[in-house]
Parts: C-alpha cells; structure tokens; sequence
C-alpha cells in the first residue's frame, strides 16, 4: 500500500488523466479501500483542489475547475510536448505570448530529470526550422539560461558578439527579457560601464555558472524599458547616422517617425533629431517626407545622398 503522501499524488494524477471515476475503480488503482478514497478526496479538498462527488449507483468523483489553478502533474510523454510546445511558443510562433512562454518553459525546464530534458534539446538539435529572414536564430538553452537569471537574480558574464563583429566580455546584473521585432532582447544593468543596456540574446554567449546573487536595483517602468528597447534596437540597426536640425517643432518631427527615436527641442521652433538607416539615399527621402525644412549636421554621406536625390528630381522634371 502506497503511504498517503504518494498515495495523494496518485490519485490527483487519476483524476487529471480521466474526467470520471467510481470510488470502486479509484480504490482497485490505489489498492485502498472506497473508505479510504473518500478520506483522500476530502484531503485534496482541503489543499485547494475541487473534486466533486457524485452519488448514485453511476456516481463518482471528478476534479473541477476551481477559482485558482492547481498544480498539474505530469507523466514523462506530456511534460515533454509542453516544454516542445513552449519552445515553438517562445519562438514568436504565437504572437503576444512569448515572454509568459519563456516563462512557463524556465520553471519546467528546471524541474525536467536528465532523461526528459535530453529528449527536448534533442528535438531542438535535430528540427529543422524554416526561420523568417528578419528573424534571429537564439539557442534556447541561453534564452533559458537568461530567464532564470533574471527571475533569481543572479549576475551574468557573457561574451556578446557586436554588429560588427567583435567580441567583448560583459559582467551584468539581468533583469528583463523583452521579445521585440521578431527578436529576444536582455535588459540589464552593466556592472563595468555603470549604466542599463540592452543586449540582443542571439548574440549573447553565456559563461558558466551563473551567480553570484544580487541585490535588485530599482528599475525604471516597463513603458521606459519597452521605450528604452526600441530605441537601442533602431540605432543599433544603423549602418549611417546623421544629425539633423528640422525647421519644425519636435511633435511635428515625431508625429512623422514611426520608430522612437530622442528629439531634441532648439529654439525659434526648430527640432534636432539623430536619425539613420543602412541606405544614406533611402534616409534622404524619408527626411523629404517631413513635410519641413532641414539641414544636415555631420554626415557626408547623407549630404552626397541628398546631392543625388535632387539631382535625380531636377532631370525629372527637365532642370539643368
């Protein structure tokens, strides 16, 4: 005979695995008798689990939903297509949820015994996926790694990769993962520069182990992390940068930008602004759509730029 413990936790997995059960058929699985069953129902009951009976001769008892979730028990061929199907959902396959899918995925994967948690990553090492063509490829074994740093505050060492290519050492404090423009995104506190940063995770190459543990640091508000994000992510992009002061106000400069960027209040109504892109003739255009006048600060190639367009508008209309 099972002792009460392990018998309570058989018979909350019965219950999850089947919608129905008679007290008879409870008792011959747990090897008790009904007596006994309806001694460890009415414990279920008292840990928060709903389990309702049902009399007559084709009564039972089943587990209904209740006001808050309950813990779940597993067998081996389910936990391991959750943890699949939060990888997918950690993916960005499900718009809207992926950081509670990193979430759940952290948790479950801590708990997983070796023999499961081979299992998944071998799934991960032997799937082929079709990625998008703006979508960074991140080893889920660091976006792991990542959350749970976070969740328990333990400091991080990485190496991370720059755009160009260069490879600097980094001590932080984590804090936030943030799934932005198809891409995982760390916002932390680096120890070495004193200042918040945003690293992208396809670039970051943990160092083992993690820790040790810190004492969190007030952070500023989720609308200022998220603000913070994009506009690391759009200045980060840039190939060119350019300086310009716009001969308009900054609300009619940032009505007309999409992505955040800072605007800089001048006098006698003007605005400055730090723009950029990867094309500095793209960049020139866009600036013409400001529906303002403008002047270029310290970029020589967005002067060229603009040099060309005009020249390009002037044959146009059959200018000299």
């Amino acid at each position: 005979m099972l002792e009460t413990s392990a018998r309570l936790l058989r018979l909350l997995s019965l219950f999850q695995a089947r919608r129905d059960w008679t007290g008879a058929e409870l008792a011959e699985r747990l090897g008790v008798t009904t007596r006994t069953v309806r001694n460890d129902v009415e414990r279920l009951r008292e840990l928060g689990y709903p389990v309702e009976a049902r009399p007559g001769v084709a009564g039972g008892y089943r587990l209904g939903a209740g006001a808050a979730l309950p813990p779940l028990l597993l067998d081996d061929d389910e936990a391991v297509a959750v943890a699949l199907g939060l990888r997918v959902a950690a993916g960005g396959a499900v718009a809207g949820i992926e950081e509670t899918s990193l979430s759940a995925l952290a948790k479950l994967q801590r708990i997983l015994p070796a023999r499961l948690r081979h299992r998944v990553e071998s799934f991960g090492s032997h799937a082929l996926p079709v990625p998008s063509r703006d979508t960074a490829t991140v080893d889920a074994e660091a976006l792991t790694t990542l959350a749970l740093a976070s969740r328990d505050h333990l400091a991080l060492r990485f190496d991370y990769e720059a755009r160009s290519g260069t490879t600097t050492r980094r001590s932080v404090e984590p804090y936030r993962l943030i799934h932005r423009h198809q891409r995982w995104y760390l916002f932390a506190w680096d120890s070495d520069r004193e200042d918040w940063r945003t690293f992208r995770a396809d670039r970051i190459h943990p160092l083992a182990p993690p820790g040790p543990r810190f004492a969190p640091r007030p952070t500023p508000p989720d609308a200022e992390i998220a603000t913070r994000v994009d506009s690391g992510v759009t200045r980060g992009t840039w190939r060119y940068r350019a300086r310009v002061v716009v001969h308009a106000s900054a609300d009619h400069v940032r009505a007309r930008i999409p992505t955040p960027v800072e605007i800089e209040e001048l006098a006698d109504g003007r605005s400055a602004v730090e723009l950029g892109s990867d094309d500095p003739e793209r960049l020139a255009l866009y600036l013409g759509m400001l529906d303002a006048d403008f002047e270029v600060v310290d970029s020589p190639e967005l002067v060229t730029a603009v040099e060309r367009v005009i020249a390009r508008y002037q044959r146009a209309i059959g200018a000299s």
